[in-house]
This record gives C-alpha cells, sequence and structure tokens, in this order.
C-alpha cells in the first residue's frame, strides 16, 4: 500500500511558517521500512480540500492529513472530510470524554465546572468527526485525532502529530514494517551530461525488471565541499536489494564504458578523509 500526505493550512502556503512535516513523516515512515509515495499541499479553502481528500479516499493509499481539525472558523478538515465521504459529523462518544476530562484537567478556581456553558459546548465541536471514524489518541493534550479506514487525521502542532502518526503506524500498520526488502546502491559521476547517461538507464531499467534507476545532477554546491563542489550526477539504482546489486555493477560498468569519472559517494556520517 502506498503512503500519502496531505499538509493543510494557509500559513505553509504564505510562508508564515515553515513545514516540518515533510521530512518527518518521510523519517518515521523510512525507520519502519516504508516510504511516502506522494505529498500534497492545501490552504484554507473548503472546496480545494474537500475535492483533495475525495480523490484520495478514492486512491486506496494510506494517507496521512495534518492541520485543520480545531474548532476555530479557519479550521475545515473535519467538516470536509465528511463531505468527501457524504456522510455527517458527529459527536464521537469516546472523544467527548476526552475533551471533558481535558476541560477539567484546565479547570482552576473553586468554582465548579460548568460543561454545558457556551464556551465548552463549542470545545466539543474538535471531536465532531465523520460518521463511522475512530478516534486517534493524543498524548499531548488529550484532544483526540481521527481515523477514516486508512485516512488518519492529525492536528497541525508537531509536538502532538508526530506521536499521533507514529502511534497510527504501530498500532494499525506494525504488519506492513520491513515488508518489503529495499536497497539503494548511487556513485557520483563527473564529466558526463544526463543525455548521455540516459540510454544506459533505459537499458538497466529493462534489464532488471523492478529496480528504478535515478539522477541527480548538480552544478556544483560550494558549502559542501570535496566531491560535491564540482559538476556531478548522483546515480544509482533502487529497489530489492539482491536486483539492486547486480544492476549496480551493469551501472558501474556502462558508466566507466561511456568515459565517465566515477566517485564513491562517502558513507554517511563520515569524516573528511575517512
Amino acid at each position: 500500500m502506498a503512503f500519502g500526505l496531505i499538509i493543510i493550512g494557509d500559513e505553509i502556503l504564505s510562508g508564515r511558517r515553515s513545514d516540518k512535516h515533510l521530512p518527518k513523516v518521510i523519517e518515521l515512515l523510512s525507520a519502519r521500512g516504508l516510504s511516502l509515495a506522494w505529498a500534497q499541499y492545501v490552504g484554507d479553502e473548503r472546496e480545494r480540500i474537500t475535492e483533495t481528500l475525495r480523490r484520495s479516499f478514492a486512491s486506496g493509499d494510506i494517507v496521512f492529513s495534518t492541520g485543520g481539525i480545531g474548532a476555530t472558523p479557519d479550521d475545515h478538515t473535519r467538516q470536509c472530510a465528511a463531505a468527501a465521504l457524504g456522510v455527517p459529523l458527529e459527536l464521537h462518544p469516546e472523544a467527548r470524554v476526552l475533551i471533558q476530562e481535558r476541560i477539567r484537567d484546565m479547570h482552576s478556581g473553586a468554582d465548579p465546572i460548568d460543561l454545558d456553558s457556551p464556551e465548552n459546548r463549542h470545545r466539543l465541536n474538535m471531536g465532531t468527526f465523520p460518521r463511522g471514524a475512530s478516534i486517534i489518541p493524543n498524548g499531548y493534550n488529550k484532544i483526540p485525532g481521527f481515523s477514516v479506514g486508512d485516512h488518519h487525521f492529525v492536528p497541525g502542532f508537531p509536538v502532538m502529530a508526530w506521536p499521533m502518526i507514529e502511534w497510527v503506524l504501530d498500532t494499525k500498520y506494525a504488519h506492513l514494517h520491513h515488508a518489503t526488502p529495499h536497497a539503494e546502491k548511487s556513485l557520483i559521476v563527473f564529466e558526463l551530461p544526463e543525455s548521455t547517461l540516459t540510454p544506459l538507464m533505459e537499458q538497466i531499467e529493462h534489464d532488471f525488471p523492478g529496480v528504478r534507476v535515478f539522477s541527480l545532477p548538480s552544478v556544483g554546491d560550494a558549502t559542501r565541499g570535496g566531491i560535491y563542489a564540482r559538476r556531478h550526477i548522483d546515480l544509482g539504482v533502487k529497489g530489492e536489494p539482491e536486483a539492486v546489486a547486480a544492476a549496480f555493477v551493469k551501472l558501474r560498468e556502462g558508466v566507466h564504458q561511456l568515459g565517465g569519472d566515477i566517485v564513491e559517494p562517502p558513507v554517511e556520517g563520515a569524516k573528511p578523509g575517512d
């Protein structure tokens, strides 16, 4: 099953906040032998969010959505998820209990808590989810996220969202962890343009079904120094480990035959000169 990520919020698109979810979700998936197939950013616009969710629900992918599940006027994700599914919003009974627990935790003073006050009744809106949803526990402040099928909705705050995503991965998808062996091998190529390498790349993918070739050209990065300061191409293969090993041999041989200058990329974490 493919994994997707939807990041919702005008503040990301306007630059008021920098997105931290994409690299973190990639990290969380990678630690479990999984990978992200796609990601999409969406502003706080109901029609666009609804259409995005309608497509993703139809995809059959496992999707995480961050942001927009609060109860302020710019939070639309809960309503849009219900609209995309064609179901009503309902107050989830477990969410009601958890939100009221949070209200009690935050109460100060000797006055009794009025759970029926307009303010506290409004807070219960954070527990209205599309009919049929289940909750995602929030260890930070008890206000839950929710899941509908293989779509999982969490807040935009990283301190809440990331542990909730981990909980979903480890609770619902443990059977997928490291289920597909994966390997990646690459080399740094100098003195050859991509146009010269393209036929070799096509031949590798033809000869090794399931292996994907990647090419990442660079004009040179003086800030990284070393081999990366020169114009180069990071050329490699990824896929099933045994097939990758064989394809990499052919890739290296092919680059040599084309007259390319090859350097092995440094081991991650190695010091200069290692």
